[in-house]
């Protein structure tokens, strides 16, 4: 084995890293806190709307459960143009990673829902609780205790998920890295830097969904 590593390279555009590191972060929360919308509504839709509307969702949910997420991606940054609807790739990649969150989001706060025991929503009624009330305190509490491990790896998925947004040169880690690794050549020692940089940025979301969790999921400790 002659290969000679050499890491001063990729070191020498830490900036370049740096600034793809951010911008992966912005994207995965913005993608994760709007995706998060769309799967509460899209799961409040599904569970209690109108035939019609739970079939559109339903069509949503198996078109992009049942397509690649670079296939997505590539008909809303390269098909929506032909609309007259056109992105920057920044912009694309962050409509395309709603577009899918929202999809598998959709049907697991829609399992946590219906784990909810619909005498408990009788006794909200009884009480005197407006639907909102109901559903904020009763139904999507502890619909969210009960999916929020799932919930929060699909969210870790998201984060992974955006490296390929590097294929419509979005300015994420992954495109950081394509650009150095194309002007050095340095392949293995790019992309394992990479790695260890993708590893920290999914430790780093844990923490914090653990944090959340702690801090307004958890139930209280009897006493």
């Amino acid at each position: 084995m002659n290969y000679v590593f050499e890491f001063s390279a990729v070191f020498e555009a830490w900036d370049e890293l740096l600034a793809g590191l951010i911008r992966t972060v912005w994207l995965s929360a913005a993608a994760m806190a709007i995706g998060l919308v769309v799967a509460v509504l899209g799961a409040l839709a599904k569970t209690g709307g109108p035939k019609p509307l739970r079939w559109v969702i339903d069509a949503y949910i198996e078109l992009i459960r049942n397509t690649p997420f670079l296939i997505q991606l590539f008909v809303i940054f390269f098909g929506l143009p032909a609309i007259g609807l056109r992105l920057e790739a920044d912009q694309a990649s962050l409509l395309a990673l709603v577009v899918n969150v929202g999809a598998y989001g959709i049907e697991i706060i829609r399992a946590g829902i219906e784990s909810i025991h619909h005498g408990q929503i009788e006794a909200g009624r009884a009480l005197g609780m407006r639907p909102l009330q109901i559903f904020r305190l009763i139904v999507l509490k502890p619909a969210l205790q009960a999916i929020y491990p799932s919930l929060t790896s699909q969210f870790i998925l998201l984060m992974l998920n955006s490296s390929v947004c590097s294929a419509i040169a979005a300015s994420e880690l992954t495109g950081a890295a394509n650009d150095i690794q194309a002007r050095t050549f340095r392949s293995f020692e790019v992309y394992f830097v990479v790695t260890a940089l993708y590893l920290a940025l999914s430790v780093m979301f844990w923490g914090i969904f653990a944090w959340i969790e702690r801090a307004f999921l958890r139930q209280p400790e009897p006493r």
